[in-house]
């Protein structure tokens, strides 16, 4: 009996490795056809060079660190992978009161998607994604990569980029934006179609909210003054 135990352990381990392999090289292989289209320091060159692009000294910071704080609190320490959130993610399917699930990717691997159009869920799309995260992390800073994330997100509505998202919501640049008006604003790219401001508004409040909890969390605000920001009208 032990043996027949030993030999179907030792087929669903070989098994694993094959998957993984059969899956890692496909990924790896979607990887290297789209940077042989478009390599990752051609792509930056040519968001960065839309005239519709805020460089990260015109962000207001509270747009910064709600977005950090909302999306991926380790996205300083992390190299473009954050291994410990996967960890953490497959422990909340398993024991999920006792780990809460904060998200599936990165701000670094959600920017490559959206650069490159990676919108259609698989194994292989999210293998390609994490070796283009990795170069993404090689060839920019942080602070470029947060900018190459917020003004190529979608904010719901139709507007793509923060500056869309200001000057359709709010009448104004992002340089701009109040406090509240970013908090509002961070909130919106995990759901767009379920946080847009036309019709979704008071989602987009309760979504708001999320976010101050998670910047108090954070270091970012004190509770008094993430509850001042949520009563602040941002129309």
């Amino acid at each position: 009996m032990k043996k027949l135990f030993r030999s179907i352990f030792v087929f669903l381990l070989v098994a694993l490795v094959a998957i993984v392999a059969i899956v890692g090289t496909a990924g790896y292989r979607r990887y290297k056809d789209l940077t042989a289209q478009t390599p990752v320091q051609a792509m930056v060159a040519q968001i960065e060079a839309s005239p519709d692009f805020v460089p990260y000294e015109q962000l207001p910071a509270t747009l910064i660190n709600a977005t950090v704080s909302v999306e991926d609190r380790r996205f300083f320490e992390h190299g473009g992978v954050d291994y410990i959130g996967i960890v953490r993610a497959l422990l909340s399917q398993v024991f999920p009161n006792v780990f809460v699930q904060s998200g599936g990717s990165t701000i670094t691997q959600q920017t490559v998607k959206n650069m490159y159009g990676m919108f259609t869920s698989s194994v292989t799309r999210k293998v390609a994604e994490i070796f283009l995260a990795k170069d993404l992390e090689r060839d920019c800073t942080k602070e470029q990569i947060l900018a190459l994330y917020v003004n190529i997100i979608n904010y719901g509505d139709g507007y793509t980029g923060i500056k869309e998202a200001a000057n359709g919501y709010f009448w104004k640049e992002p340089a701009a934006l109040s406090e509240a008006q970013c908090t509002l604003l961070a909130g919106i790219p995990q759901s767009p179609a379920n946080f847009q401001l036309s019709d979704h508004y008071d989602a987009a409040k309760r979504r708001q909210r999320v976010v101050l909890d998670t910047m108090v969390d954070n270091g970012y605000l004190s509770e008094a003054q993430a509850d001042a920001l949520y009563e602040t009208p941002v129309f």
